[in-house]
């Protein structure tokens, strides 16, 4: 979520200290200029994969339309969707520390609940026959894209990690990991009960889960031809470039997000980020451009604010372009400068052989393109209509890249 004015509540360690155990700390921020649907998650020891995460919905005011409002969606209900592993999380974070991975998801919960017990257990949601319902859905794991989908039903896509989009259906959505969807279900079908899926996309060994959604009166058990989910990178990537922003819809301010002509703003700088990796004191290690960050013991923004950075970080230790030649990775706490209200395109590659989930964190970016790299292939940027949002996910085929706008405020 972006923070108006300051990140000081960003809750990343190179903001804050660490929460320590048996104390308590209140977080106080004002969202700035953003609605929808969005997730909290511890961000340090794997709690995430322990199930330490929440939703969080912010609405518009009364006094400023809501696109889909009219009539407004009978109720409004979250799904919170993920990779789930048998491993124990200290377990996880040990594996990480010791630069292993921690494997393939072992299933997918959906609400906190997986296997049997989803399928054969009561409903998650209720629906009557004819109304309209909203479904916040986010992708709450650590590793796997999902895809999203329910039996017999369509879906429209109405909201994107805080923005309204343009109003389009789709039978399946891939929800890539820390991504958020709304969208509005119409409960046109027989009365019965349908089952609600998400099942993991690009990895081996796919796996799934199934809840149920029951209309009112049902006493029909739901199909078990449960439909499959789509097959290859093509078809996601496909769908990523079909989201668009909602030019004429007012967002958390009256004037519509289109009158934000993000498109028309010179560029001041361009980087350009590569996936880079090796191995470090026996120790597997990713970064960017030859630099793997590494938390220093005093949160940066704070060493900044008091002026004791010395011996704490370096500024600009990353080149704003990947080194000609590949050497060893440089592990040192990694921080960048930007100049006040300047705009930045971010371009992002990934040449490793899986997906990779690039996060904006506190704030937020325009996603104006993606695709696979082929040499000397012109691609046409969306400079217009590309919503804002605060994660981007690349895929590898040979290698995957993306392009991403944003202000620097």
């Amino acid at each position: 979520m972006q923070h108006r004015k300051n990140s000081w509540m960003d809750g990343l360690p190179g903001t804050q200290c660490p929460i320590a155990p048996n104390t308590n700390f209140t977080y106080k921020w004002q969202p700035k200029d953003q609605i929808g649907s969005f997730f909290y998650f511890p961000s340090v020891g794997m709690q995430r994969a322990a199930g330490g995460y929440g939703a969080i919905t912010v609405v518009s005011r009364l006094l400023i339309p809501v696109p889909f409002d009219q009539p407004p969606p009978e109720s409004d209900h979250v799904v919170l969707a993920g990779d789930w592993y048998t491993k124990d999380h200290e377990v996880m974070a040990r594996l990480l520390d010791a630069g292993r991975t921690v494997g393939r998801p072992d299933g997918v919960l959906i609400n906190a609940r997986g296997g049997k017990d989803l399928a054969a257990g009561p409903p998650v949601f209720n629906f009557e026959a004819g109304k309209i319902y909203r479904l916040r859905v986010c992708n709450t794991g650590i590793k796997a894209s999902l895809n999203f989908r329910i039996q017999g039903h369509d879906m429209k896509l109405v909201e994107m990690d805080g923005s309204h989009t343009v109003q389009d259906m789709y039978d399946s959505l891939d929800v890539h990991v820390g991504h958020c969807f709304s969208v509005l279900v119409d409960a046109d079908q027989k009365p019965g009960d349908y089952y609600l899926v998400a099942s993991t996309r690009f990895i081996h060994d796919a796996r799934s889960a199934s809840a149920i959604i029951r209309y009112a009166g049902s006493s029909t058990p739901p199909s078990p031809n449960v439909p499959e989910p789509p097959a290859g990178w093509a078809w996601s990537l496909n769908q990523w470039r079909s989201f668009r922003w909602n030019l004429t819809a007012s967002a958390a301010r009256p004037n519509p997000q289109g009158s934000y002509h993000y498109g028309q703003i010179n560029i001041t700088r361009t980087i350009k980020l590569m996936v880079t990796r090796g191995y470090v004191d026996g120790k597997l290690r990713y970064g960017f451009n030859g630099v793997s960050h590494r938390d220093a013991d005093t949160p940066l923004k704070l060493a900044e604010y008091f002026n004791v950075t010395d011996g704490v970080f370096s500024y600009n230790q990353m080149g704003d372009v990947p080194p000609a030649v590949n050497g060893p990775l440089h592990v040192i706490p990694n921080v960048i400068t930007a100049e006040f209200r300047t705009f930045i395109e971010v371009v992002f590659e990934n040449p490793e052989k899986s997906m990779d989930s690039f996060h904006l964190d506190g704030y937020a970016f325009f996603a104006v393109g993606c695709a696979f790299f082929i040499i000397n292939y012109t691609f046409v940027l969306n400079c217009k209509a590309r919503s804002a949002r605060n994660s981007i996910n690349h895929p590898w085929l040979p290698a995957g890249w993306g392009r991403a706008s944003g202000r620097r405020s």
